[in-house]
């Protein structure tokens, strides 16, 4: 009969078996393997430690320590580990990182720079961006605010960081919005006689006064179905044909979109711009470098001339995204024939 030697520590150490050749350590496992009825040799030194010397064990005693361990290795090796409960995976941080990247590309802002202006380390910085550090909301909002990121693309900052958005968005009509909504009217009736309108961040036009009738007089019923205060202006269908210094309006207008595109502009403003730069009418700056504002010089309807100078009121301190996003779009006469005109 073989002399074994066999060494096992319960729950805690490792068990190894001499057969005269000397062997690698087998991996021990919680369970203790079962164990002969020969007589052992034990030892308790307040471990759980056990000791085994010199055992004489029959076959049929080897099979049951076998089976024993090859059972309880199945049984822990198919136990998933605990890992601790994870807010936001890496996959999650690595978005952020790359979506935080691309604000700060867009700016032309090093790493440097961002973290001067974000009070912040560059160290910190680099580790957000390569997804080794995890953000706090406080920190996506303050780097969000030193790349000057619009407020809807600070809340897709806040989701690829595995965070609730900041700015809810609500429809003009919406019962919450009673007080913006009453600003717009206040402002759109104190304009009249002279054009006013309301439009979106995609210049859609959401309301208007009586006074802008002179801005939609003559326009293709389809450019009115979902009205955009771009396409009616430039569109060959809609006040195009009117406009007397069309090339230097359009010019005016396609630089005024393409500041929003390259602020944080979404991409149907992006569509909007190749669209309208499509139409026909050409582009030239204007020529009297010393004016005091570049006019909108339309013929009315009935063939007179109006001179409008264009002016852009905001709300200040928004928080909804339709209020922060709308803009109200005036247009003052110019000389006294366009004021006495529409009076």
């Amino acid at each position: 009969m073989s002399t074994h030697k066999i060494a096992v520590t319960a729950g805690h150490g490792d068990t190894t078996a001499s057969t005269g050749a000397k062997k690698n350590p087998v991996p021990m496992y919680h369970a203790e393997p079962a164990r002969s009825e020969t007589s052992t040799n034990r030892n308790h030194r307040g471990t759980g430690a056990v000791g085994v010397d010199s055992v004489r064990m029959s076959s049929g005693c080897r099979r049951q320590v076998g089976d024993a361990i090859t059972c309880q290795v199945v049984v822990e090796l198919t136990q998933p580990a605990h890992i601790g409960a994870v807010s936001r995976p890496s996959a999650q941080i690595s978005q952020f990182g790359e979506l935080l990247r691309h604000w700060r590309q867009r700016r032309r802002t090093s790493q440097l720079d961002l973290a001067l202006a974000a009070d912040v380390s560059s160290r910190h910085v680099s580790f957000i961006e390569t997804g080794r550090s995890t953000p706090s909301r406080a920190m996506v909002l303050r780097l969000a605010a030193a790349l000057q990121v619009p407020a809807r693309e600070q809340n897709q900052l806040l989701i690829a960081a595995g965070l609730a958005p900041v700015y809810a968005e609500r429809s003009l009509e919406d019962p919450d919005m009673a007080a913006v909504r009453d600003g717009v009217d206040r402002v759109l009736a104190a304009y009249d006689p002279f054009p006013c309108l309301a439009v979106d961040r995609g210049w859609r036009v959401l309301r208007l006064n009586a006074g802008a009738t002179v801005l939609i007089e003559g326009v293709a019923p389809h450019l009115l179905e979902e009205p955009n205060a771009l396409r009616i202006a430039l569109h060959p269908d809609g006040l195009a044909a009117r406009i007397r210094n069309l090339a230097e309006w359009r010019h005016q207008v396609v630089g005024r979109l393409r500041r929003e595109i390259a602020a944080g502009g979404p991409e149907p403003l992006s569509t909007l711009l190749a669209e309208i730069i499509s139409y026909p009418g050409g582009f030239t700056n204007t020529t009297d470098v010393g004016g005091v504002a570049m006019p909108l010089e339309l013929y009315a309807t009935d063939g007179r001339l109006l001179k409008f100078l264009s002016t852009v009121t905001t709300f200040g301190t928004a928080l909804d995204l339709t209020a922060a996003e709308l803009s109200i779009e005036a247009f003052l006469p110019a000389d006294q024939a366009t004021a006495a005109a529409l009076h």
